[in-house]
């Protein structure tokens, strides 16, 4: 029995001393890879200083920022001032009118770690890549992989082309669908409401192969020459699920999906159209990084796209492939849900609480969307729209976005989306501080209201 338990002893005093040793080699080996690391280590020690400056959950500051004293200082959100964010302004104006989607900030600073990227100074200093010429083939990749995940577009089949934002790829995709040398240019439409940069950027280049030529519903018994659709679905600034209105083979359409992900509107079916558009920016929420991307069935129409922005841009800078690339892994994370969770409980809140706010208004409402069923998630969803698409009632209300801007509200006119101008395009996929300040003052235009009526009625 003695023998056997000395036998024991030696056995485990053994297996210690080889994980002693074992620890100790991954021990050296972590040094030794710290001081391989040790040229990012400055890079690092300056994004985690600049990340620790809290500016009181009002503001941020950034490593390219203003400097004060040799430090970045604090960019304060609206309505929100001081070194340090933290003193509200009196009487501020609240900025409603942007596309930015801040909303999605405190899901990244959650995942700052598997998000963050570190780009060497030599990090592909050419214009190629050495499997293609412009374009990351494992980016490529990985958006495949998050469409067949999310089930909103199929790609099999397709070419992908890459754009700076999806701005660039809308007028691409006119170019290369319009006709060349005709002494009928394209008559580009769309359906009101629409998204203002489809004429601002088509009446910008001023080309003689296509025109804006407004509203789609106005040229459905019009035959004669080509026409351009754009179709954006879900809509800006309404929210629809929308279909292209015109038809025949003298239509060709875009279909704008840059809204097309769970956290904004169900996905009913996978889009499967010949020319699909979708940016970063609404994905992931990182609007400045400007990176967009298209999925195109036929060849000649890619091959046309592709010469567009290799001229105006000469492809896409190397670093926002890099960091789209590094946003996507971590998106793709858990098959997706903790990006999109985060996303649809926070809109769909935004949603809830603005309408709750708007509920008992009659000088004020809101667009209706009905759920859905959504094939990701697969229940019937509620509503969770980038913006709120708000109508002035009263007649005498005709200047929607002055009456508004009076309240300290700053939206976009519906004019700006071909429709009325009692009408007014709301974000809500601002930041926290800029949400919480917009409904406070519609609130305080609703209470107005239901103080005018009680007053009336004595």
């Amino acid at each position: 029995m003695a023998t056997t338990q000395i036998w024991i002893y030696f056995v485990c005093l053994a297996c210690s001393l080889i994980l002693n040793v074992l620890l100790l080699r991954n021990y050296n080996v972590y040094l030794g890879s710290l001081k391989e690391l040790s040229w990012t280590r400055r890079a690092a020690e300056e994004a985690e200083a600049v990340g620790a400056i809290a500016c009181f959950g009002h503001g941020r500051a950034y490593v390219d920022g203003v400097l004060e004293n040799g430090k970045p200082v604090c960019e304060c959100n609206s309505c929100f001032a001081g070194p340090d964010c933290s003193q509200p302004v009196p009487g501020c104006v609240v900025g409603a009118n942007s596309g930015d989607p801040l909303f999605l900030e405190p899901y990244w600073m959650r995942h700052a770690a598997g998000s963050a990227v570190v780009v060497s100074g030599w990090h592909r200093m050419g214009n190629t890549f050495t499997d293609r010429p412009v374009f990351s083939g494992e980016l490529q990749r990985h958006i495949r992989i998050l469409h067949a995940l999310v089930g909103n577009a199929y790609t099999e089949g397709k070419f992908i082309l890459f754009g700076t934002g999806s701005t660039q790829l809308l007028n691409a995709a006119v170019h290369a669908l319009s006709p060349d040398n005709s002494s009928d240019p394209a008559k580009v439409v769309a359906s009101i409401p629409f998204d203002p940069v489809y004429q601002q950027q088509t009446d910008f280049f001023k080309s003689k192969n296509f025109q804006f030529q407004g509203d789609a519903s106005m040229w459905k018994n019009t035959r004669n020459g080509t026409f351009i659709e754009f179709v954006n679905s879900p809509s800006n600034p309404d929210g629809q699920l929308k279909k292209a209105v015109l038809q025949g083979p003298q239509v060709k359409t875009i279909h704008d999906h840059g809204y097309y992900w769970p956290h904004f509107t169900p996905i009913p079916a996978p889009a499967d159209e010949d020319v699909m558009i979708f940016s970063l920016s609404k994905l992931t929420g990182h609007a400045g990084s400007r990176f967009g991307w298209a999925l195109v069935k036929d060849e000649a129409v890619y091959k046309k796209m592709s010469t567009y922005v290799t001229m105006n841009t000469l492809g896409i800078s190397k670093d926002t492939q890099l960091r789209a690339l590094q946003l996507l892994k971590v998106a793709l994370e858990g098959r997706g849900r903790q990006l999109f969770d985060f996303g649809y409980i926070t809109m769909k809140q935004r949603w809830e609480r603005l309408s709750d706010a708007l509920s008992t208004s009659k000088r004020f409402s809101i667009q209706e969307i009905e759920p859905l069923y959504c094939s990701y998630y697969k229940i019937l969803k509620d509503p969770s729209p980038a913006y709120a698409w708000l109508k002035c009632e009263r007649e005498e209300d005709k200047e929607c976005y002055t009456i508004l801007k009076d309240a300290g509200i700053i939206g976009v006119d519906g004019t700006s989306f071909g429709a009325g101008s009692g009408f007014v395009r709301l974000s809500l996929i601002n930041s926290h501080d800029d949400f919480n300040m917009l409904l406070y003052k519609i609130k305080k235009l609703v209470a107005k209201e239901d103080d005018k009526d009680a007053r009336n009625t004595m």
